[in-house]
């Protein structure tokens, strides 16, 4: 009987379906690299249009900003315009402002690119999620996520190692002309294989453009508060405080709107399903680890150990590629194994890749990371594969868009929170470590009067006078100081990333078991 009735509902998915899959996840897949592929590579990119690293930090916020914007009204934009078709534009432009920041002579223009190229590329990332829920039926979605986790957690972790790579041997221009070829092919793809939608234009006349602005205004404000607050003191700034007062006021409005509109371009009714707003919880948390880590390696190995692009790549990769491997794997083991304890199990080991990564000193670099990236490799796939199908699980159709929209906002909102979080964490707890070591390193201690002799010495043996030797010995022991402030920041913060990877197990406790259905869980 419960085959029966479960039969209707289950179609054949066709190798022209799987076909459309693969190009939606190659476009997920390029706008989620190119969010850190220009990380590693941003001193030859500042340098190159003549900015200051400061300056140049907006090539990453302008695309952040735009597409937190472009996720939250990519659902309704389907609506109305097809998913086909939003699809195919949202590619095409993606291609047309990627190659535009290649050819950048400035840094506005460079700013304004990334900006269109956020937009455009922003949406791919939420439709790709959207197809998997109204192309695949229960049982096969598995797979889709599978496909899907792989575009939000390789595409993150293997972004420097690109960037890296490609900057040290052809420039930094090849960035943004990487994206040229799977660009070209995706779009093919989606034109010749997916299903053709009819459009409802009519969507425009009663369209809840307050909602798209106050969001838009909202979480553009509260990304440019988060990106900039470090660098000017927070709200010790009067531009940062505005920011914040209108990231405030106009994210309020947009709750208020889309709870009590008729009918709201992102449906917040979705946060009912409790499966699907605890997911969310996770998510974000998963956002702050994942994007917390990729920003913390590269700046750890640049100050400390003053790695190049490519070698900050080549630390990366081992996050990335163990992923392959494994990602294959998770929707059998989602049949044999409940879900809840793959994702708390894979949030343990990557808590524990953060642990590793909190005991460093000034050989901690490349070999020392290695083996905390692998395990952390090996709990990313674990936890977002489960948490994507237990997310999933008795969502209606009708649904799906405002559920990958805000599914999807949670994590970059994750990632974006926890690198501010992360970024003033270091700094002042540099600080502090800086001020507290300064206390014990004075001229009237033992040890230092020793090191400095000995750097005397030295200094002397290569031929400098004594007021030189002696004012360079100083400089030198000063730098030391500051590194071993910096390897103790860092340290604190892997232990602060850990603990909270390791705390959000928590909410899936209060998860529902799953039921398997076709042995894919389901609603429970």
């Amino acid at each position: 009987m419960a085959d029966g009735a479960k039969q209707p509902s289950e179609k054949k998915v066709s190798c022209r379906n799987w076909l459309a899959l693969s190009g939606v996840m190659l476009g997920a897949f390029m706008a989620v690299l190119d969010i850190q592929i220009t990380n590693s590579s941003l001193n030859d990119i500042s340098g190159a249009l003549g900015s200051s690293i400061d300056e140049g930090s907006w090539i990453s916020t302008a695309y952040l900003v735009a597409e937190i914007v472009a996720i939250g009204i990519s659902g309704i934009m389907a609506e109305i315009f097809s998913l086909k078709r939003y699809l195919v534009f949202s590619a095409v432009g993606f291609l047309i402002f990627s190659v535009l920041c290649a050819f950048s002579t400035d840094l506005s223009q460079m700013i304004f690119y990334r900006a269109c190229q956020g937009i455009t590329g922003g949406a791919l990332i939420p439709l790709a999620f959207n197809v998997i829920l109204t192309l695949l039926p229960p049982s096969k979605q598995p797979i889709g996520l599978a496909l899907f986790s792989l575009t939000a957690t390789f595409g993150p972790s293997i972004g420097p190692t690109i960037g890296g790579w490609l900057t040290d041997n052809y420039g930094w221009e090849w960035i943004f002309f990487i994206n040229i070829v799977p660009g070209l092919l995706m779009i093919g793809i989606i034109w010749f294989c997916l299903d053709e939608d009819p459009m409802d234009l009519s969507l425009l006349r009663g369209l809840d453009y307050f909602g798209i602005i106050t969001m838009a205004i909202g979480l553009g404000s509260f990304e440019y508060v988060l990106e900039e607050g470090e660098r000017k003191d927070w709200f010790g700034n009067v531009i940062i405080t505005r920011f914040a007062w209108i990231a405030g006021i106009f994210i309020t409005l947009f709750l208020i709107r889309e709870l009590t509109a008729k009918n709201p371009f992102l449906k917040l009714a979705v946060l009912r399903h409790r499966n699907f707003t605890l997911a969310s919880l996770v998510m974000t948390c998963l956002g702050l680890g994942l994007y917390g880590t990729v920003y913390l390696v590269p700046l750890y190995l640049t100050q400390v150990q003053h790695y190049s692009a490519l070698e900050i790549g080549e630390t990366l990769m081992w996050v990335g590629i163990p992923q392959l491997f494994i990602i294959p794997f998770i929707p059998k083991l989602m049949q044999l194994i409940d879900p809840r304890l793959l994702a708390g199990f894979g949030l343990l080991l990557f808590g524990t890749s953060c642990l590793m990564d909190s005991y460093m000193d000034i050989d901690f670099a490349m070999d020392q990371f290695r083996v905390s990236n692998i395990v952390r490799a090996l709990g990313q796939p674990l936890v977002m594969v489960p948490l994507l199908s237990m997310a999933t699980a008795g969502l209606p159709k009708n649904e799906a868009g405002s559920a990958s929209a805000l599914f999807n906002m949670t994590r970059n909102l994750g990632g974006s929170v926890g690198i501010a979080l992360l970024s003033t964490l270091v700094t002042r707890r540099e600080q502090f470590h800086s001020v507290r070591i300064g206390e014990t390193v004075t001229a009237l201690t033992p040890v230092v009067i020793a090191r400095i002799n000995s750097l005397d010495s030295m200094l002397l043996g290569k031929g400098l006078d004594p007021t030189t030797a002696h004012n360079t010995a100083l400089t030198i022991l000063n730098g030391e100081v500051q590194t071993q402030s910096f390897i103790m920041a860092y340290s604190e913060s892997f232990l602060v990333v850990g603990v909270i990877m390791i705390g959000s197990c928590g909410a899936l406790l209060f998860l529902p078991k799953p039921a398997k259905t076709h042995g894919a869980p389901s609603a429970a």
